[in-house]
């Protein structure tokens, strides 16, 4: 069962069964929105980038994104860039997988941003999700929906952070501004 996540809410990730995850996929998808122009609709492709950011307290201590697929200790991969967005097709077009018993224990908290790499705002996004998925069955367990638009072109997502034996995972949903994840660190300090 999906938890719809609003800005700021967060959830454990303990499995109903009462053991924990082992490995999730964070997931990216949108579409271009269509433009009305004077021969009809038409859509500009937008590239959108998912990057994770981990952190050991409040020091940035790694990065995976389109550029450094694979985090250092190789408990976090990209799965590739997408240049262009899912036109409609529902799914995921960027993921990060996370092996939450590989992730070194000094790392606390893992922090998904998405930005416009292309400069466009969300305005001219449409359908924008992020998604937090049980890698070892397949399941969602939790969504953030990007709505609303708005004129900044990145978004710090969500976290998933260590919680006692177990991670949990908070939506933040902070917009910001931006073209890399290096442009958003002064928008994530805050969410830790």
């Amino acid at each position: 069962m999906t938890v719809n996540l609003s800005k700021g809410q967060g959830i454990s990730l303990q499995k109903a069964d009462g053991g924990t995850l082992t490995a999730v996929r964070m997931g990216l998808g949108w579409q271009s929105a269509p433009r009305r122009g004077l021969f009809g609709s038409r859509t500009k492709e937008i590239d959108l980038d998912a990057s994770a950011v981990l952190f050991a307290g409040d020091q940035p201590v790694d990065v995976v994104f389109f550029r450094h697929l694979v985090s250092d200790d190789g408990s976090v991969r990209h799965t590739g860039d997408n240049l262009v967005g899912g036109a409609g097709k529902g799914g995921d077009d960027e993921a990060i997988l996370v092996d939450l018993q590989r992730v070194p224990v000094h790392i606390d908290q893992i922090v998904f941003t998405v930005n416009s790499f292309t400069g466009q705002t969300f305005a001219e996004v449409q359908n924008a999700f992020c998604r937090l998925v049980d890698e070892t069955n397949g399941e969602e367990l939790a969504r953030y929906t990007l709505d609303g638009g708005g004129a900044y072109t990145a978004q710090i997502m969500a976290k998933v952070h260590r919680s006692g034996a177990g991670w949990a995972m908070t939506a933040i949903g902070t917009p910001a501004n931006g073209r890399t994840f290096q442009d958003l660190m002064p928008a994530i300090l805050p969410s830790l």
